[in-house]
C-alpha cells in the first residue's frame, strides 16, 4: 500500500488546497481518511482555512482572464497530456479508490477510465465548440450564435465516484476556457490530492496558469453555504443527495446563479414477459450489488410481469445466494461486493429494511449486517431482496445501499406508470424483445427519466452521452453529447453591413 501511495505523492499528511502545481501551506483542522473495508487510517489531510479559499479565489480569478484567450485547440492539448498522465498512474489511482471509497478494484480501475475517457472525449470537443448561423430578417445582415467561457466553476462531488466526476466537469470547463475550484467530498479527500499531483507536472510543462485547476478540501462549517453563495462563481456542479441539491439550488437560485445538479435516483428495471431472462438477471444483480448499491444509478426497483414474476424471484435469489461467499476486502481479485463507507451507511441500510417491513413489505433475502474476521469493522452488510409496492414510503426513497424491491406489473402501461411513479427520475430500463414496448417505453410516454435504456442496465453510463435527470435528480448535464454548452455563455450576434440603420420590425424613428 505505502508504495502505491508514494507512487501518487500521498504523504502520512498532506495540504489541503492547490491552485494546480503549487500547494498551500494549510493549517487548519486535520481530516483523518478511514478505508472502509477494514478501518485502518490511511492518511490526513489538514483541511484549508478561508484565506485559503481567499486565495485559491484570486488565483482563479488572474487564471481565468489569461487562459480563455488561449485558443480552445491548445487547451485541448493540455486536456490530452492530461488523460496521459492519468493512463500512467491508472493502477495506482484505480488502488486509491478502492482503498478509500471501498469499491472493488476493478470498479476503481474503471473510474480511472472513465476520466481518460472523458479527457479524449473533450479534446475532439474543443475544436467543436460551434455555434450557428441564422439568416436574418433584415437585408445585408448576417446573423449568429457563438459561446463564450463564463468564469469560474465550482465541483463539488460525492465520495463514490471521487475521481471520475470532477474528471466530466473539470476536462469540459477547461476545453470550454473555464478555470474550476473542486471541493472533493470529506470522505474521499485523498483522491482529490492524488489527482493534483497527477496532473501537476502536465500543468507545469505547458505553462498552465496557477489558478486553472484548483482544489480545495475544508469543512463544510468552514466552506459551505458561503462557498455556493459566492458570487464571482457562476456555475456549481454538485452530485449529492436530493436534499443537498435543493438547498444548493435555493442559495445558488437567489443569486441568479447556474447550476448542475446530479442528485439522488430511484432507478427502475422493467422486466417484460417477452425479455431474456439470462441477459436481464446478469445486468440486474450488478445494477443492484455493485459498488455495493452507492451508485445514483443503481438498479432500486424491479417492475416484474406478473406471468415470470416467480421465475424472476427465485433465480434472483439464487444468483444473490452464489456471489454471498465474495462479499469482502475490495482490493482482493475474488472479491464482487465491498463494503458501505462508513457506519451511517450501515445504518441507514438496516433503518430501510425495518421501516419496508412495517409496510407490508416481504424480506426474501439478505437484509443484514455481516460479522466475523473477514468483515473486520463492520461496514459490510448482506444485500437484500425485498418484495414490495411501489408507494410504500421506503420504496419511494433512495437508499443509498443494496436494497432491490421487487415489483408485479399486468400491462407495459402499468409498468410505465410505475417506474414514473417516484420523485427522482435520473435512469431506467426496460429488458424486452417486443419493439412495441421498446418504443414505446422510450416514447414521449413512456420513461420520464433522464437516462432510458433498452435492454441495458440502469447502473453506469457511457461518456459519449450527456448525463443526469429530471425531477428531483436535480437537472442539468454532464459529460458527454452536448453538455460543454452549460460551462459557455451563449451570444447571439448581429453585424449590419448593409450601410443604413435598420430598426426592428420595420419601425420609423426620425429625428
Amino acid at each position: 500500500m505505502i508504495l502505491k501511495l508514494k507512487k501518487l505523492g500521498i504523504e502520512l499528511s498532506n495540504p489541503g488546497a492547490c491552485t494546480g502545481s503549487d500547494w498551500l501551506d494549510t493549517k487548519g483542522d486535520e481530516t483523518i481518511s478511514y478505508s472502509p473495508s477494514d478501518g485502518s487510517i490511511i492518511a490526513s489531510v489538514k483541511n484549508a482555512t478561508l484565506d485559503d479559499y481567499e486565495h485559491l479565489v484570486s488565483k482563479a480569478q488572474e487564471a481565468y482572464l489569461k487562459w480563455r484567450v488561449v485558443p480552445a485547440p491548445k487547451r485541448g492539448e493540455v486536456v490530452r497530456q492530461i488523460g496521459e498522465a492519468l493512463r500512467e498512474r491508472k493502477e495506482e489511482l484505480g488502488y486509491l479508490v478502492s482503498l478509500e471509497m471501498g469499491k472493488i478494484y476493478e470498479e476503481g480501475l474503471g473510474e480511472v477510465q472513465e476520466m481518460i475517457d472523458i479527457c479524449e472525449f473533450s479534446v475532439g470537443q474543443s475544436r467543436l465548440l460551434n455555434g450557428a448561423t441564422m439568416h436574418s430578417e433584415r437585408p445585408y445582415h448576417r446573423m449568429y450564435d457563438q459561446y463564450h467561457p463564463i468564469g469560474i466553476i465550482g465541483i463539488i462531488t460525492s465520495f463514490n465516484f471521487p475521481v471520475a466526476v470532477w474528471g466530466w466537469n473539470a476536462m469540459l470547463a477547461a476545453i470550454a476556457g473555464d478555470v474550476v475550484i473542486w471541493k472533493p467530498s470529506s470522505k474521499t479527500p485523498l483522491c482529490g490530492i492524488a489527482i493534483q499531483k497527477i496532473i501537476a507536472e502536465t500543468l507545469r510543462k505547458n505553462n498552465v496558469p496557477e489558478g486553472v485547476f484548483n482544489m480545495i478540501i475544508a469543512k463544510s462549517s468552514v466552506l459551505g453555504d458561503n462557498f455556493v453563495a459566492d458570487k464571482r462563481i457562476p456555475l456549481f456542479s454538485v452530485t449529492g443527495s436530493t436534499e443537498v441539491g435543493r438547498r444548493v439550488a435555493a442559495i445558488v437560485g437567489k443569486r441568479l446563479g447556474k447550476t448542475i445538479l446530479e442528485l439522488g435516483g430511484n432507478n427502475a428495471v422493467i422486466i417484460s414477459k417477452h425479455a431474456d431472462l439470462d441477459m436481464t438477471l446478469q445486468s440486474v444483480v450488478f445494477g443492484a450489488v455493485g459498488t455495493c448499491g452507492q451508485r445514483c444509478t443503481s438498479t432500486r426497483r424491479l417492475i416484474i410481469h406478473e406471468s415470470l414474476y416467480d421465475n424472476v424471484k427465485d433465480r434472483l435469489i439464487a444468483a444473490y445466494k452464489s456471489i454471498c461467499h465474495r462479499i469482502g476486502d475490495p482490493l482482493k481479485k475474488s472479491t464482487l461486493i465491498g463494503p458501505l463507507v462508513d457506519d451511517i451507511a450501515v445504518r441507514n441500510f438496516m433503518h430501510a429494511i425495518e421501516e419496508v417491513q412495517k409496510e407490508g413489505g416481504k424480506l426474501v433475502f439478505g437484509g443484514t449486517q455481516l460479522s466475523g474476521d473477514k468483515y473486520p469493522n463492520g461496514n459490510y452488510v448482506l444485500p437484500a431482496i425485498v418484495e414490495a409496492k411501489n408507494h410504500f414510503k421506503m420504496v419511494q426513497e433512495e437508499t443509498f445501499a443494496p436494497i432491490v424491491y421487487l415489483i408485479k406489473y399486468s400491462t407495459i402501461e402499468e409498468a410505465i406508470h410505475y417506474n414514473n411513479d417516484v420523485p427522482q427520475g435520473l435512469s431506467s430500463c426496460i429488458f424486452t424483445e417486443n419493439l412495441v414496448e421498446a418504443e414505446k417505453f422510450l416514447s414521449e410516454t413512456g420513461s420520464d427519466c433522464g437516462i432510458a435504456n433498452v435492454n441495458l442496465g440502469t447502473s453506469g453510463a457511457e461518456i459519449g452521452g450527456a448525463f443526469g435527470g429530471e425531477k428531483d435528480t436535480g437537472g442539468g448535464r454532464e459529460s458527454g453529447s452536448d453538455a460543454w454548452k452549460a460551462y459557455m455563455r451563449r451570444q447571439t450576434n448581429t453585424i449590419n453591413f448593409s450601410g443604413q440603420t435598420a430598426l426592428a420590425q420595420g419601425i420609423t424613428f426620425d429625428f
